[in-house]
């Protein structure tokens, strides 16, 4: 019962929806690929991808699996701590700090990546491939790798102030 509950309160976006034809005798057969990103708003983020023969389905099976896969995003007052880069396949993500009333600067699947972690001013640029799977997972490579002041603290046992 406790899952069901956080799973309520995460904001689900669709990133893409892929469709696919296999030929068959009796004309073509469509099958349909969703992928999803779910956050909290809260510094939780998570990506799921799903594969059915209607749309609706593959969505609720790329949701499931997104809510399934959430990892912690370290935020300091709506940004992140520090520059950090991600790398996924041939899709490269610069994502850099950014002072307040600035916005998400960023393209729609890095967007949808920020936004359900609760980030709301950002700088982001995008290297090599622009899939939008690849981008969504070089964004959360990268937002994986950040560390606040006090996680490095905590980590090293020593003050850095």
């Amino acid at each position: 019962m406790a899952n069901e509950s956080s799973r309520s309160d995460l904001v689900e976006r669709v990133v893409k929806i892929k469709r696919c034809a296999a030929v068959v005798k009796g004309g073509r057969r469509f099958s349909f690929a969703a992928m999803v990103v779910v956050g909290d708003g809260k510094g939780r983020v998570g990506w799921g991808y799903g594969k059915a023969n209607e749309v609706p389905p593959s969505v609720e099976k790329a949701n499931k699996q997104a809510s399934r896969t959430l990892v912690r995003v370290s935020t300091v007052d709506g940004t992140i701590p520090h520059i950090v880069k991600g790398r996924y396949g041939a899709a490269k993500v610069i994502l850099v700090p950014a002072g307040p009333g600035t916005g998400v600067i960023a393209g729609a699947a890095v967007r949808a990546v920020c936004e359900a972690a609760g980030i709301t001013n950002i700088l982001t640029k995008s290297y090599g491939s622009s899939n939008s799977v690849t981008l969504v997972k070089a964004t959360i490579e990268a937002l994986k790798q950040l560390r606040t002041q006090q996680d490095v603290e905590a980590l090293r046992g020593v003050s850095l102030s």
